[in-house]
This record gives structure tokens, C-alpha cells and sequence, in this order.
């Protein structure tokens, strides 16, 4: 028996949407769902729910801290192994070791968040078995797997001082994978039905993508001489200035799913990011030619990246979770469907007359 939900004046609404008319006490069914004048409601207004309260899709199995972390350092890798090739090739010694260092190990880093989150190593080795270029995770597989190759190999050359030409091809294939690297895990977390990443498709690779900006830009900020570190300072500051903006869209323009990114856990992380970011962003541009501002504004935004993942992370899991962002959605596409067609057949009969 499919159970149901009294709704003052409609009588019982189910669990599938269906709602059926209460009959008066004659009988008859009445022909509007408005209240009598004079009638009591004999049941409180009544709230969304679902089929047992279960969520309608499965929420993600992915695991926290793993996949949040694997997010931020895979994208503080892609930007980083950019900002050390163009350093090798306008003379900064300093910020491309520095550079190449920060690349090697966040891609690194990364792929062992990605494992600890899969439970056995040979579940990644499986991933490389086939390339479906349909599929978000396949093709980030691919990226995933040369970019840290790459990287991996330049930064161990870099430390022990070998091979200066493999630096530099080492260097220019990072680079070379560095801005997917930093932008397909966007695509991969909205191509899937969760309706808090899967409304926003169109920002969040700008959002990851800026944030790996703000990330890499900070984190190289923090070991680079000041007079070298210029190209870290505008990286930092233009990321920094797409996320915010990119995040502002995504906070704000998608109605109901938006929601998660305001409430909870989920929208203390991004109060907390926005913070960071906004303000590494303004100190890097008024004191990051100054060691001490340096560090803090580096310090600031690459918290802010690390937020934001986490953030974005955990207003996926709530959106999941709730079945209203779920059926809301669908409800009020299903609205404007109906709307544009009966629009349409009214215009088509005028034209008719």
C-alpha cells in the first residue's frame, strides 16, 4: 500500500505525487481544492517527503577527507606544472624548481588520496584498461595518469639535479596536461545525477579551474623569492577573481538547488572559502611584493581552495541526501513543458482562425 500524506482541502497526496479529491459530506467530490469559508484544518499544512523518507537517487559513495583533498591537490598540481614552464621559459630559476616541486608532489599526493578512496591499488590499474571517451572518469583517467607520470618524474629529476633536458620535457608535457588536470574533475562531479553539481555543469569547471588558479599561484607565492614570484601574484589574484564570481552564480542562480551551498556544513565551508580567497586575493594585491605578505596571502588562498573543494564536496552529499532537490526540479521542469505546449497549441489555433 503506498502510503500517503494528508493535505488540508485536497484531500490524500502519495508518496508519487498522486493527490486525490475529499469528498463533502453528501457524497460529492468538490470541484476546487480551496477551503471552505468556515472550515478547520483538522492536519498541519503538509511538508515534501518521499517513499519512506529514502533519498530518491544513491548518494555518492566517494569518501571525506579523500576525494576533497584529491580534488584541491590535483588542481594546485595542474596549475603549478603551468606557472613552472612558463618560469623556465622566462628565465626564473627559482619559480620553476619551485614550481616543478608543488607539481610533482600535489599530482602525487593526489593519486594516493585516489587510491585510499578506490580501498585496493588495482582498482585504479583497472581504470587504464579502457578509454570510453563518453566517460568523464575515463578520460580523466588519462589525464590523471601522464599528467603525474610527468610531473612525478620532473620533480624527482629537479631534486636530484639530473637529466636537465628531461626537466624541461618533463615540464612541458605537466603544462601540457596541467589545465585539464585542473578543470575535468569539475565535469566529472556535474556529469553525475547529484543535483547540486549536476545544475551548476556550466560553473564549476570555472569554479575548480579558479581555484586551482588561487591555489597554485599561493602555493608557489609561499617559496618564491618576491622579485621572481610575479607571475605566482597575477595567477593567484585572476583565479582568485573567477572563483568568486563563478561560485556567486553558483550560489545564487539555480533555485532550490542551490540551497545546500547556504546551509549546514556545506555553507559554513563556503563562507569560510570566500573569506580566505577574497582575502588573499586583496593582500597579495597590496602587500604580496613584501615577503611577510607573501606567505599570508599565499597561506589564505590556498585555504580557500582547500574550502571550496570540501564546500562544493559536501553540498553534493546534502543534495543527494534530500529527495526534494531531487523532485522539485523535475516538477518545474515538467511545469514549463506543459506551459510551452499549451502556449504553443494556443497559438497554433489562432493562427487557424
Amino acid at each position: 500500500m503506498t502510503e500517503g500524506i494528508a493535505t488540508p482541502g485536497a484531500g490524500w497526496r502519495r508518496a508519487d505525487g498522486w493527490v486525490g479529491k475529499k469528498k463533502d459530506g453528501g457524497g460529492k467530490r468538490r470541484r476546487s481544492g480551496r477551503r471552505a469559508v468556515g472550515e478547520v484544518a483538522m492536519v498541519d499544512d503538509a511538508e515534501f517527503t518521499s517513499y519512506y523518507g529514502r533519498p530518491i537517487i544513491k548518494p555518492p559513495v566517494w569518501k571525506t577527507p579523500d576525494v576533497p583533498l584529491y580534488l584541491f591537490l590535483g588542481g594546485a598540481a595542474g596549475s603549478s606544472s603551468i606557472l613552472a614552464a612558463f618560469a623556465d621559459l622566462t628565465d626564473r630559476p627559482t619559480l620553476t624548481r619551485v614550481g616543478r616541486l608543488v607539481a610533482g608532489g600535489a599530482s602525487v599526493a593526489s593519486v594516493g588520496w585516489l587510491i585510499h578512496d578506490l580501498g585496493r591499488p588495482e582498482r585504479f590499474l583497472h581504470m587504464l584498461r579502457v578509454l570510453k571517451p563518453t566517460s568523464p572518469l575515463s578520460v580523466g583517467t588519462y589525464i590523471l595518469s601522464p599528467f603525474s607520470a610527468a610531473t612525478g618524474a620532473t620533480a624527482a629529476v629537479e631534486l636530484l639535479g639530473w637529466f636537465p633536458r628531461l626537466k624541461r620535457f618533463g615540464g612541458a608535457v605537466g603544462a601540457l596536461f596541467g589545465g585539464p588536470m585542473a578543470t575535468y574533475t569539475a565535469v566529472l562531479l556535474s556529469n553525475t545525477a547529484v543535483p547540486s553539481w549536476h545544475e551548476a555543469h556550466e560553473q564549476l569547471p570555472f569554479v575548480f579551474g579558479g581555484s586551482a588558479m588561487a591555489a597554485g599561484g599561493g602555493l608557489t607565492m609561499l617559496f618564491t623569492p618576491v622579485d621572481e614570484a610575479g607571475p605566482s601574484r597575477k595567477m593567484a589574484i585572476a583565479g582568485a577573481v573567477i572563483e568568486l564570481a563563478a561560485m556567486h552564480k553558483v550560489e545564487n542562480d539555480h533555485g532550490i538547488v542551490s540551497e545546500p551551498y547556504h546551509e549546514g556544513r556545506a555553507g559554513t565551508l563556503m563562507r569560510a572559502a570566500k573569506t580566505c580567497t577574497a582575502a588573499g586575493a586583496g593582500l597579495t594585491a597590496i602587500a604580496g611584493r613584501t615577503r611577510v605578505g607573501a606567505i599570508a596571502s599565499g597561506t589564505l588562498l590556498a585555504a580557500g581552495s582547500l574550502l571550496t573543494r570540501f564546500g562544493v564536496f559536501e553540498a553534493g552529499l546534502a543534495s543527494a541526501r534530500d529527495p526534494k532537490y531531487t523532485v522539485v526540479p523535475q516538477r518545474e521542469r515538467m511545469a514549463a513543458r506543459e506551459a510551452a505546449r499549451a502556449l504553443g497549441e494556443g497559438e497554433a489555433r489562432s493562427a487557424t482562425r
